[in-house]
């Protein structure tokens, strides 16, 4: 049973003209709900590239998504749409949106298959409405792409709602790495596939986070040694999926393989600090078939039970 639900605006910014008009923008949307008997600690859903809080709902192909299932088990949920997209789309800057015709080669980068083929085992069903969808779900970015600006909404509501667990995807992964220095209230990390804006020490930057991505960006940046060693003080889960190719043939794959490995050299630098960062490679623990979404997948409640076993060994439940 519900005991609250609602939605809301956090951060953002005001601007005024030359005679005081004001324009409110900048601002991430929150929609939440909170169990009866609730668990210790909310859980903050962050989106990926391209996406907004549609990726922790209903699946693409109809079944339950993250949302549900962890409201089921008594965690409150609060689904965030980041600055700039989606339901927080009040941009402060003025831009032109056009069609890109690349959902092939999302579906590629995404690891769905090669396009227009599917890879053998995937977990993503292969009915068309599923993949229609799965495109649908998919939104603009409406004004630069500004990993700051996402972190400070992120931080926004962590202070307006007190400690809680983050649980990012993708690019959402580093928006979250900036946001942990911006606010206490930050419990735990759950981090799927995360792409960009690994923080390493000064001069300590491991080989693939010197790399430029796809998106023409480093994959690591350099912090003080005492922001990093605020990645200590809190467990974080890290999870990548299957079909990772060991060589660089398909780049839009490999990229993936890659992150996976720079992870592992994180993590091991944090634990050698003392820190609690777990790296978890799904087909190593037996879930075989997952595509860049293991929360939407079809194992996806496989995947959810090894995150609720992870958040209780964390005493984060």
């Amino acid at each position: 049973m519900i005991a609250e639900q609602g939605s809301f605006a956090v951060g953002g910014t005001v601007l005024k003209d030359s005679v005081g008009h004001t324009y409110h923008g900048d601002h991430a949307y929150v929609f939440y709900q909170k169990p009866v008997d609730a668990r210790k600690y909310p859980l903050v859903f962050a989106h990926g590239v391209g996406q907004f809080s549609k990726t922790w709902e209903t699946t693409p192909d109809g079944r339950e998504g993250f949302h549900n299932i962890f409201l089921r088990k008594g965690f409150p949920v609060y689904l965030v749409d980041q600055p700039r997209r989606g339901n927080a789309g009040r941009s402060t800057e003025t831009v032109t949106i056009s069609p890109a015709f690349d959902e092939e080669l999302w579906f590629n980068r995404f690891r769905v298959g090669i396009w227009p083929n599917y890879f053998e085992g995937v977990q993503f069903s292969r009915d068309p409405e599923t993949l229609n969808q799965y495109f649908r779900q998919m939104t603009p970015t409406i004004g630069t792409i500004d990993l700051d600006l996402y972190s400070d909404a992120y931080a926004a509501l962590f202070d307006k709602i007190g400690p809680a667990v983050f649980v990012t995807h993708s690019q959402g992964g580093g928006v979250g790495w900036l946001t942990l220095p911006k606010t206490k209230n930050i419990r735990g990390i759950v981090a799927f596939e995360p792409g960009t804006n690994v923080p390493f020490p000064a001069g300590q930057m491991p080989e693939e986070g010197k790399v430029l991505t796809l998106s023409k960006k480093t994959e690591g940046v350099e912090v003080p040694m005492e922001t990093f060693k605020k990645f200590t003080r809190i467990p974080i889960l890290v999870i990548y999926g299957d079909n990772l190719p060991e060589t660089d043939e398909r780049p839009e794959l490999y990229e993936w393989t890659r992150r996976l490995h720079l992870m592992r050299k994180w993590a091991k630098m944090l634990n050698d600090l003392g820190g609690d960062v777990t790296v978890v490679h799904l087909p190593e623990v037996g879930l075989h078939g997952n595509t860049h979404f293991p929360m939407s997948d079809l194992n996806n409640q496989e995947v959810a039970k090894l995150i609720y076993k992870w958040l209780h060994e964390k005493q984060l439940d």
